[in-house]
């Protein structure tokens, strides 16, 4: 975010956080600390924790690249060394910044990686980023197989498919680059700091079911997911950061008051969406700038839920330490299959009173994009509650076309307000506009 935008204590809490994680990792190799490369959705960092092991996560670096206007440039970088314009644009941001230096978001220039982890959950993506860091880092690579969730379960057999892995070809690789032994004791103290946290992570999740909203559930969800599904799950600073973002989120709904935008207290409160999809992290403040401006507040997206589905109900459990590893890496939502997402885009639509669905599809994200617009159908058909749909990608910031995206989300929220004074949707003409988009190459 720029010097003027508008934040509160957390977000300065999570920026000395991050400062802090990133200064241990440029003098990872003075300190003797190892280094992990891994992934957002399923990652084990409360296992790698308790190694004393230093996080990295390439995605992360792709969207804070994007967000300092720098993943341009890294993705023009990549295709000249022959990657596709519609491989993932992650991808091409990750290669192209360690291709210039690998220079990280505060600055300071990232050590490489003594292990590539790839804990797999729902994105084939991945497999092929990390096959593309092997080539450039000569580095150990353990990959655990988590099954996909077909029918929708995790299954016993499934549990005991990863959590065998974690037991004979990760904890083994982790005690070999660490010279530490396994420590289950110290594994189940962060797991139970874990839990502490997602619970008050939830309570602000769920916040959004109050008029007004005072959270927004996508834009400002970003920020609020950012330390659970990073580096800081299984510690203190965790547990610190949601208690305090819990407590001034609690402040707001006393006061009832709307979030916070990058340009202050959001005005009335006009439209309740839930949004499917990740955002678009090369123009983030104007993107979101297009709702508040609108009087429209995301009350729930299924991108914050892309590290773990905890309004579900799991949460790390100490008790059962490699299992509860296992759930985790099963249950992210690109794992679930799409009756699964549906299921969980009707509940929000439902439970968070939203006036509906708006997706965002993302050029270059198969495990998001693949299904969306029959999500949308049938999210529609079951709630009764109009759907939208625009299109940009993930750091790559030739898709993103303002004028566009603003007309189409325009059109959608005066589809809802038809759809408030009793007409159809099929009689919307803003909805025609929607439909047009499915045939759209």
């Amino acid at each position: 975010m720029s010097h003027d935008t508008i934040k509160d204590q957390s977000m300065f809490k999570q920026k000395e956080m991050i400062a802090g994680h990133f200064s241990k990792l440029a003098t990872a190799k003075e300190t003797g600390r190892k280094v992990v490369y891994t992934f957002v959705p399923g990652n084990l960092t409360e296992l790698l924790l308790s190694f004393d092991l230093l996080p990295v996560y390439p995605e992360i670096n792709a969207l804070q690249s994007g967000m300092r206007k720098k993943s341009g440039a890294y993705v023009t970088e990549a295709e000249k060394y022959g990657h596709s314009e519609d491989v993932c644009a992650y991808v091409k941001s990750d290669i192209g910044m360690l291709k210039s230096g690998n220079i990280g978001p505060t600055g300071e220039k990232l050590p490489p990686p003594d292990l590539l982890l790839l804990s797999y959950t729902g994105c084939f993506t991945f497999m092929k980023w990390f096959e593309l860091l092997k080539r450039e880092y000569d580095c150990p690579v353990v990959m655990l197989h988590v099954p996909y969730q077909g029918d929708g379960t995790m299954t016993p057999d499934m549990r005991k498919y990863v959590v065998d892995q974690i037991k004979g070809e990760l904890i083994p690789k982790l005690e070999q680059l660490s010279g530490k032994a396994y420590d289950e004791d110290r594994l189940k103290e962060c797991l139970r700091r874990s839990a502490r946290a997602e619970d008050d992570l939830v309570w602000v999740l769920e916040s959004a079911r109050h008029r007004p909203s005072p959270i927004d559930g996508y834009f400002g969800g970003v920020y609020y997911i950012g330390p659970i599904f990073t580096a800081f799950r299984g510690t203190e600073d965790a547990i610190d950061y949601y208690r305090l973002l819990r407590a001034e989120v609690a402040d707001r709904i006393t006061k009832g008051l709307g979030p916070i935008t990058p340009e202050g207290q959001m005005g009335p409160e006009k439209y309740r969406l839930v949004v499917e999809g990740p955002p678009n992290w090369t123009h983030f403040n104007e993107f979101w700038k297009m709702f508040y401006d609108e009087g429209a507040v995301v009350v729930a997206s299924t991108y914050t839920r892309v590290g773990g589905v905890y309004d579900l109900g799991f949460r790390h459990d100490p008790e059962r330490p490699l299992e509860t590893l296992a759930d985790y890496c099963g249950g992210c939502y690109t794992n679930l299959n799409l009756p699964s997402r549906i299921d969980l885009l009707c509940k929000y639509v439902t439970k968070y009173q939203a006036d509906g669905l708006l997706i965002n599809s993302i050029k270059s994200c198969n495990s998001f994009s693949a299904g969306q617009l029959m999500m949308m159908r049938e999210v529609e058909k079951r709630t009764g509650k109009p759907a939208g749909f625009v299109e940009t990608d993930l750091v790559d910031p030739r898709y993103f076309s303002a004028a566009n995206i603003k007309n189409r989300l325009e059109s959608y929220l005066q589809m809802i307000e038809q759809k408030r004074k009793g007409g159809t949707i099929s009689q919307s003409p803003a909805s025609e506009g929607v439909r047009r988009l499915e045939v759209l190459p």
